[in-house]
């Protein structure tokens, strides 16, 4: 290997043209320095995790080629966030832009500030759906498999948008 990793990120918006921010930042994923994108889900629309009274959040996830380590890729991660004017106020509350790094590779990480395989992946189906939309066979570091773990998740309001 040449140093090159397939990264999983997830993507949702629910404020300020939710579908404009979530393709403007497939682009900008696209851009990242040392990066390619490979794959992207469908856009599917889900009630909100958190405080009930916001809008409903439009989610994706994309894969990304990448040359940059997993915490270089969090930083530029979280740089698109505040490209697109994300305020961390509220846990799970409303946000322009949220980009979680769900896999990096296949390895698992646990550091102060970033923890692979994402926290909550195994259990949110607006995650599970579109990674398993564009990664069918993908298997965790744990050695789950996205399809068993999605087959094992409750289904919710989860709704795919067309094109």
């Amino acid at each position: 290997m040449s140093g090159v990793v397939t990264a999983y990120i997830g993507l949702g918006s629910n404020q300020k043209n939710p579908v404009g921010q979530i393709r403007t930042a497939l682009q900008e994923l696209d851009g990242l320095p040392q990066s390619q994108l490979l794959l992207q889900s469908s856009l599917y629309q889900s009630a909100p995790m958190g405080p009930a009274n916001q809008p409903d959040y439009i989610n994706a996830v994309a894969a990304l080629e990448t040359r940059l380590s997993a915490d270089e890729l969090l930083s530029a991660l979280q740089k698109l966030e505040l490209l697109h004017q994300r305020v961390r106020q509220e846990r799970w509350g409303p946000r322009t832009l949220d980009l979680d790094l769900l896999l990096f590779g296949d390895q698992s990480i646990s550091s102060e500030h970033l923890v692979v395989p994402h926290p909550g992946l195994g259990e949110r189906l607006f995650v599970l759906q579109p990674l398993f939309e564009i990664a069918p066979a993908l298997v965790l570091p744990n050695n789950q498999a996205v399809a068993a773990l999605l087959d094992g998740c409750s289904e919710g309001g989860l709704q795919r948008l067309g094109d």
